[in-house]
């Protein structure tokens, strides 16, 4: 692409993300070895946007991810803090060298070629993100917050105002400066960032501060911020549902004050104190209860939504893009997605869409409860893996088409005709893959309909929205806050939080939920 890459920097804080970003860079890697393949057409997705070339005092080239990622003492298993990449004695000076880079314009180094990667871990062996992480890490990505422990009851990062603390300690905010720098001054042209952050416990606020952060030292950069939960929780726990809602709450208005896009992204089917269901994919067999399964699900639909922005061919900024979703400070969206996307043998793209009927496609992925009956004000859409030889319904001569989206002659005019009719005169983007989902191991079999072995990569239809549904969940969110005693929770506010912080919290959640009244729209 001419001009080079449109750089991201990406963020991991918490060790839900954690397990997110796994997956997410599982994904990379078999994408990158699928490119490779001289079998393989060209790519669609630039791994350049993601990854950085570089080279061990040794001289062996590498490629990695532009990764800082944070997470407690004792979170990493046998992986090691500098990672296993630049291994050699003299590892402090690998670690300090900030000698220039070589990049290299051809077919990216893999690390794979001379580096063998770990053994397949069984389900039942995984405890950490680590454990199944098949991707070698620069050594300036790790970032370890020692002073809390990942294990065990005594010395939990649970609260926001913890998290926030953190990054005021000179020590992680000096340490997190470096590794930005170190990263940002070797980009050509960096669009912005991706932060992966979990809302439950105290990275919350640890993700606030970080964003607030980027947005001092690097503005007009995007910033689109992944505010992630783990599944389902129960009413017996109190003390852990308080906190829940107390940082996830704080961590949405502080994270939608610094970032360019906010969108949460949960299996849960509510943000609030009552407990819901899971959500269901009616081609999915998962665990709610295990984070393995619950962040492949949500990585997938990560991977498919990121789309836009890392497109080889005519991307979209993340600037545009949070620009296109976030009019009139709807700054957070909602995420849904239909992994896989169902397309029968025989079958095209406009049979397929077809059978949806008037139904929403995609299964809500923001706990923000089903979607029928609320309005979308912009969307942004991603279909892949679909063959070409499906995108449009290879009719007889002379047979009459059974709908407008079968006598439509490209994919691309199949997948904008049906959200046309889906959502009339609503913002619409759309994006039209053949790459699909790669689902290899360490990915876990989710797929009901298949044996283990049949399904290497599925096709997958992703979307993010700005949608009424957000009304009546973030008034829910403030509505639950209003009911809680402050003072059984004196733990959570000695943690850094005042009374007047929550009272500007509610504040700010009811003028946030405002602006998604479903007659707050361009087109009324």
């Amino acid at each position: 692409m001419a001009g080079g890459a449109r750089e991201v920097l990406t963020l991991q804080l918490g060790h839900f993300a954690g397990f997110v970003g796994a997956h997410w860079w599982n994904q990379q890697d078999a994408a990158l070895g699928r490119a490779t393949d001289a079998k393989e057409s060209p790519g669609e997705l630039c791994p350049d946007v993601l990854y950085r070339t570089g080279r061990t005092l040794h001289g062996q080239d590498t490629y990695t991810p532009r990764l800082i990622l944070m997470d407690l003492k004792g979170s990493l298993s046998s992986l090691k803090e500098e990672g296993g990449l630049y291994r050699d004695k003299q590892l402090d000076a690998a670690i300090a060298w900030q000698g220039k880079l070589t990049t290299h314009k051809g077919s990216p180094p893999l690390t794979t070629a001379t580096t063998p990667k770990p053994l397949i871990p069984t389900e039942a062996s995984i405890r950490v993100w680590s454990d199944f992480l098949r991707v070698h890490l620069h050594p300036r990505s790790i970032c370890m917050i020692q002073k809390y422990n990942h294990d065990g009851e005594a010395g939990r990062l649970e609260a926001f105002g913890q998290g926030e603390s953190v990054l005021k300690e000179p020590k992680y905010q000096e340490e997190l400066e470096d590794r930005l720098h170190f990263y940002v001054e070797e980009c050509d042209y960096l669009q912005g960032f991706q932060i992966l952050c979990d809302l439950h416990d105290g990275f919350s606020g640890v993700g606030a501060k970080a964003a607030e952060l980027l947005q001092d030292e690097y503005s007009g950069r995007g910033i689109i911020t992944w505010g992630l939960l783990p599944g389902p929780y129960h009413r017996g726990e109190a003390q852990r549902n308080i906190y829940r809602l107390l940082n996830t709450a704080f961590g949405l208005v502080h994270l939608t004050a610094h970032s360019s896009l906010v969108c949460p992204l949960s299996l849960g089917g509510s943000l609030g104190l009552r407990p819901e269901p899971p959500v269901n994919f009616p081609y999915l067999h998962y665990d709610a209860t295990l984070p393995f399964h619950c962040s492949a699900i949500l990585a997938t639909a990560l991977d498919t939504v990121t789309v836009p922005y890392r497109l080889c061919s005519s991307p979209v900024s993340m600037v545009h893009l949070a620009d296109m979703l976030s009019f009139c400070g709807k700054k957070v969206v909602t995420a849904g997605a239909t992994i896989p996307f169902p397309l029968a043998p025989g079958q095209s793209l406009p049979d397929s869409l077809m059978q949806f009927g008037g139904a929403t496609p995609w299964t809500p992925l923001s706990a923000c409860g089903e979607p029928s009956g609320t309005r979308c004000f912009a969307q942004s859409v991603v279909l892949r893996g679909i063959d070409r030889a499906c995108h449009t319904s290879q009719l007889t001569p002379g047979t009459p088409p059974p709908s407008s989206l079968h006598a439509c002659t490209t994919g691309e005019e199949v997948l904008a005709q049906y959200l046309q009719q889906q959502q009339p005169r609503v913002m619409s983007s759309s994006h039209l893959l053949l790459t699909p989902y790669r689902v290899a191991p360490p990915y876990p079999h989710l797929f009901s309909s298949c044996s283990p072995q049949a399904v290497e990569s599925i096709p997958v239809f992703g979307a993010l929205c700005s949608s009424s549904s957000l009304h009546q969940t973030l008034e829910a969110l403030a509505r639950d806050l209003t009911k809680l005693d402050l003072r059984r929770w004196a733990s959570f506010m000695d943690a850094g939080v005042e009374h007047d912080d929550v009272a500007e919290l509610l504040q700010e959640l009811q003028s946030l939920a405002q602006c998604y009244h479903a007659g707050d729209s361009l087109v009324d």
